[in-house]
C-alpha cells in the first residue's frame, strides 16, 4: 500500500487558515484555499464571532484590516512609481502577488518563501498562469537573503512586503531582519517596507485573554510569537535604529475613519495606541546621492 501524502503537508496551520480566509473574503483564488484551511476556519468561527463582539476584533477581522491597508498603500506606491518593483517575503498562500500582477502587469512582483512553501506556491501560481514567475527561496536570516535583492534593478524603487510575519520573531531576530532589509535595499533608488504588526493589547479590556491566546499560538506554531511595542513611538524608534529614515505607524481606527485612503497619506502619526489589535507600518529609505 502506498502512502498518499498531501501536496500541502508542509504548509503551517496559520498559512492554511489565512489562505482560506482571504478566499472567503473574495480576494483570492481557489488554488490558494485548502481543505485544511476550510476546516480550521469553520472550527474557530464561533470563537471568532465571540471575539468580534466582546474583544473588538478577531484573527479574521485583523486579517481583513491589515491586508486592505497594505494593498491600498501598495496601490498608492505604484501610482507614484509606475516602474515599482516588489518583493513579498514569507508570501505563503497570500493572493497579493497574483492580484497585483493581474492589475499591474508592468510591475516586477516577486515572492519569496522557504523551499517547501516556495515550491507549493509556484505550482499553485502556474496552475492559474503558466507564465507566473517562480517563487524565490531564501532564509531571511542568512546571507541568502541578499540574493533575493539581486534579482531587481537598483536604479528603480523597490518595496518589500511582509504580512503576518514579524510577531513570530523575538526583538533580536526582528532587528536582524530590519537591518538586513536596510542593508540590502540601500542601493535602490528608493526603498519602502510595508508590514503589519500586532502591538501589545494594552488598551483592550480583555488584554489578559489576548495575551493568553497569543501564548497558545506561540506553542502551536512553535515560534517566539510575542507583542513588541506598547505605543507608536517605541516602534518608530526601533525601526529607525535599524536604519529606516521614515517610519509611519498606521492604525485602523484612524485609517478607516477617512472617507478615502488618499486622505490618509501623508499620514500624521498618532502618538498613542488607539486600541487596535493590529497596526500597519510603512517605512522607507532614500538612496544617498
Amino acid at each position: 500500500m502506498t502512502d498518499s501524502l498531501s501536496e500541502h503537508r508542509h504548509i503551517s496551520f496559520t498559512a492554511h487558515y489565512t489562505g482560506y480566509i482571504w478566499y472567503s473574503m473574495g480576494i483570492s483564488h481557489p488554488v490558494f484555499a485548502t481543505s485544511k484551511g476550510k476546516f480550521l476556519a469553520r472550527m474557530v468561527h464561533p470563537l471568532e464571532s465571540w471575539a468580534e463582539k466582546n474583544v473588538g476584533g478577531s484573527m479574521r477581522s485583523t486579517l481583513k484590516q491589515r491586508h486592505a491597508m497594505i494593498d491600498q498603500h501598495l496601490d498608492q506606491l505604484i501610482a507614484k512609481f509606475p516602474n515599482l518593483q516588489v518583493l513579498e517575503i514569507a508570501c505563503g498562500l497570500s493572493p497579493r502577488g497574483w492580484n497585483f500582477r493581474s492589475k499591474h502587469p508592468q510591475i516586477d512582483y516577486r515572492e519569496l518563501d522557504l523551499p517547501d512553501m516556495a515550491k507549493i506556491k509556484t505550482q499553485a501560481l502556474q496552475k492559474i498562469d503558466q507564465q507566473s514567475p517562480e517563487v524565490l527561496t531564501a532564509d531571511i536570516f542568512s546571507q541568502d537573503f541578499e540574493r533575493a535583492f539581486n534579482v531587481f534593478d537598483p536604479e528603480r524603487p523597490l518595496v518589500v512586503i511582509s504580512e503576518g510575519l514579524i510577531n513570530y520573531f523575538d526583538q533580536n531576530l526582528l532587528n536582524q531582519l530590519l537591518e538586513g532589509i536596510c542593508k540590502y535595499g540601500a542601493s535602490f533608488q528608493e526603498l519602502h517596507y510595508l508590514t503589519d504588526i500586532y502591538p501589545e493589547p494594552v488598551k483592550n479590556r480583555l488584554a489578559r485573554f489576548i495575551w493568553g491566546s497569543s501564548k497558545l499560538l506561540k506553542v502551536m506554531s512553535r515560534s517566539a510569537f510575542t507583542f513588541h511595542f506598547q505605543n507608536p513611538e517605541e516602534l518608530q524608534q526601533f525601526f529607525s535604529k535599524a536604519g529606516f529614515s521614515a517610519v509611519d505607524v498606521i492604525q485602523p481606527t484612524f485609517y478607516f475613519s477617512q472617507e478615502t485612503a488618499e486622505q490618509v497619506i501623508p499620514f500624521q502619526n498618532a502618538d498613542e495606541h488607539l486600541g487596535d489589535l493590529v497596526w500597519m507600518v510603512h517605512t522607507s529609505i532614500k538612496k544617498q546621492r
